[in-house]
């Protein structure tokens, strides 16, 4: 699982502005916001409608760059802006200077208050960092616990965020995390775990899950707020972000399985079974109106038996109804999800 925007609502918050002396807060957020937006992640997104609703005056940047799962950098006034996460900052700041040590105590700063960061620096000067908080899904820790009931063996919360994040998230979801990973880093995660034996769905919504998505034996995208290419690299969209869709897709595909089988007995009972009955009792003029008669009520049997997917999830929530209550059940213990809105997309 990606974390942001996947197990989190990904409308993230700025919670805190954190400039350094000789700064104003106003400066680094318009500073900061001038190069995030550009980009379309959930962090350039939180920080720039944040400037807005501030009223800020935010220039346009030129030369912008975004580094997959580091930050962001452009030109704005003439000045090199970046704005991404401690260590990537760090690796363009002069070697040894003050600013260096001071965002490494910073961070630790951060990682206390469990806060997303942003570090901003223009012309090789610290100008602070923005902390950023995002809150769980409500459905997704009883998401969980349906997963590990249906028997998966490994949930595993991959995320590029601070380790104090992804350790709190991680934390309510009862899982495994790995911390500060990059996109190459998540498509070698998949890679590794196939090769172990595993097979392997990927959940994500963003550009810097499409790799990874693409590697999985199973991608599933949240097509409701997921990038244009995370639903592209998927093999199923999700319309809406309620993850309680996804044990919904193993027991339907269990069930779908199970009719399957059922179905194939049903006709080899008709085909052989009848088939031996009328060669040992010959009958030759009425056996082909009796075979067309059994024909059709195996059929009949075939497809009223296939029918009962049907109701599959009807009880529960309808999709994208606010304020439903999470985790509620069908009789099969299908989960928060109404099948007839979940609509499949092969990549």
């Amino acid at each position: 699982f990606d974390k942001t925007g996947t197990l989190t609502t990904g409308e993230l918050q700025v919670a805190r502005l954190a400039p350094v002396e000789d700064v104003e807060g106003a400066d680094l957020l318009r500073t900061a916001a001038s190069v995030e937006q550009s980009s379309r992640h959930p962090v350039a997104r939180a920080v720039a409608a944040v400037a807005r609703k501030a009223r800020l005056t935010i220039p346009d940047a030129n030369d912008f760059a975004e580094v997959a799962g580091k930050g962001v950098e452009g030109r704005v006034d003439g000045q090199r802006v970046l704005v991404g996460r401690s260590a990537w900052v760090i690796d363009h700041l002069t070697p040894g200077s003050e600013d260096q040590n001071r965002i490494a105590q910073l961070q630790a700063e951060a990682d206390e208050q469990g806060l997303s960061t942003l570090f901003v620096t223009r012309d090789g000067k610290l100008l602070g960092w923005i902390g950023l908080a995002d809150n769980t899904r409500p459905e997704a820790a009883r998401a969980m616990d349906d997963l590990r009931e249906l028997g998966l063996k490994r949930l595993i919360i991959v995320t590029g965020d601070r380790e104090s994040v992804a350790r709190r998230v991680a934390a309510q979801m009862h899982t495994e995390y790995r911390a500060e990973v990059l996109p190459q880093e998540k498509l070698d995660m998949v890679d590794e775990l196939r090769h172990k034996g595993h097979q392997v769905a990927v959940v994500g919504d963003g550009v810097n899950d499409a790799p990874a998505l693409a590697a999985g034996d199973i991608a599933i995208a949240m097509g409701a707020a997921g990038s244009d290419v995370a639903v592209q690299s998927a093999s199923i969209a999700l319309m809406n972000s309620n993850l309680n869709r996804i044990p919904f897709i193993i027991r339907l595909s269990r069930a779908t399985s199970n009719i399957i089988r059922q179905n194939m007995a049903i006709g080899f009972v008709f085909i052989i079974g009848f088939g031996a009955i009328f060669a040992a009792g010959g009958g030759e003029k009425e056996a082909p109106i009796i075979a067309a008669m059994l024909h059709l009520v195996s059929s009949l049997i075939v497809v009223f038996n296939s029918a009962r997917l049907v109701r599959s999830g009807e009880d529960i929530e309808q999709a994208g109804a606010p304020g439903g209550a999470p985790g509620s059940k069908t009789p099969d213990g299908a989960g928060n999800m109404t099948a007839p809105r979940m609509q499949p997309a092969v990549a």
